[in-house]
């Protein structure tokens, strides 16, 4: 072999492991950001305990107590139909929950039953061991589903006497066509005073892994949620809903590997009607927004991916304290039990 041959095969050679070197480089430089290995990443179970604060450095959630259901709020004739039933004796509790429907649904719309005890001289959802002297029947007038219509209605009524049928009762039922009217006005109020917010926090340059995104939550009091790539702030009581949810590509999260997947974009949502305004949500919201972007190297945009400036959030801030003042002024507070029900 020729000098000039020996000397092309070196050039080659060195070429070759020039690219090898570049490839690699290039490969760690796009590599998804990742969690800090002295820091844990939030992929604990779900949990509703209590609320930290958004400055917390750490989040011990082992300590965090299991969520308690909530107990379903009483009827309002606000949102609610509402049918008395006058039965021919006391009826135990025992009895009404083997006649309670099979569904507590009356089409999209929530269909309940409580019962009068007397003993605690109050209306309750029937339990056994109790005595009741009356019962009353309802159905949701709206929910985010739409208006209560007549077949919905027409369902209510024959679930209620299926119910009054096996107690010895009888209803008293509300004029099909007003309440059906009744529910259009308050649907038409709800949709014109709802608010789902949501931004979204895409990376600058460099993506980002699911443990990275969970770990820097996390610090601003965020916890893992029941569905993979699912993060929520947690309310102050239990079995609230959640005060702000951010969200990630579900695949990525439940990917082999999730070190190795890459996520250019993280969601952070608020549903208005459903947080009460004394949590300052939407500031919270801005405040975590900024924070992750900084710590993050990302944008805060819109769905669309415009950039949005602090006046812009100002502008919204200044609407959401119109529609508190507004739903307040309806019986119907943001974080109450009546506008969960009727924004859900």
């Amino acid at each position: 072999m020729s000098n000039l041959q020996i000397g092309l095969a070196l050039v080659g050679v060195l070429v070759l492991l020039i690219m090898m070197l570049h490839g690699a480089w290039s490969s760690r430089k796009n590599a998804p950001r990742q969690a800090s290995p002295e820091e844990p990443s939030a992929d604990a179970a779900p949990t509703d305990g209590q609320e930290p604060s958004l400055d917390a450095e750490a989040f011990d959630m082992a300590n965090l107590p299991l969520p308690m259901l909530e107990k379903r709020p009483a009827m309002d004739s606000l949102i609610d139909v509402i049918a008395p039933i006058v039965l021919d004796g006391p009826v135990s509790g025992d009895a009404a929950l083997a006649a309670m429907p099979s569904t507590r649904r009356a089409g999209s719309k929530l269909f309940s039953l409580e019962g009068y005890n007397e003993a605690d001289q109050a209306w309750e959802t029937p339990l056994p061991g109790h005595r009741y002297s009356a019962f009353q029947a309802g159905v949701q007038l709206a929910n985010r589903l739409g208006a209560l219509n007549e077949i919905e209605y027409s369902e209510y009524v024959m679930k209620t006497h299926a119910f009054c049928d096996a107690v010895n009762g009888t209803p008293d039922f509300p004029e099909m066509l007003e309440e059906v009217a009744r529910a259009r006005e308050l649907d038409q109020f709800a949709s014109d005073h709802d608010a789902q917010l949501g931004f979204v926090l895409r990376a600058r340059d460099v993506a980002w892994s699911p443990g990275y995104v969970q770990q820097n939550a996390a610090r601003l009091g965020f916890v893992a949620g029941a569905i993979p790539g699912r993060m929520v702030v947690p309310a102050s009581q239990p079995g609230l809903p959640p005060v702000l949810v951010l969200s990630f590509d579900t695949q990525a999260a439940m990917a082999e590997d999730p070190a190795q997947s890459a996520i250019h974009e993280v969601a952070i949502s608020l549903d208005v009607p459903q947080i009460d305004r004394h949590d300052q949500p939407f500031a919270r919201m801005r405040e975590v927004a900024q924070i992750l972007a900084t710590q993050m190297d990302g944008v805060v945009t819109d769905d669309n991916g415009v950039l949005l400036p602090v006046d812009a959030l100002d502008v919204i801030a200044t609407e959401i304290e119109h529609l508190y003042d507004t739903l307040d002024q309806r019986d119907l507070s943001a974080g109450s039990a009546l506008a969960r029900r009727l924004f859900s």
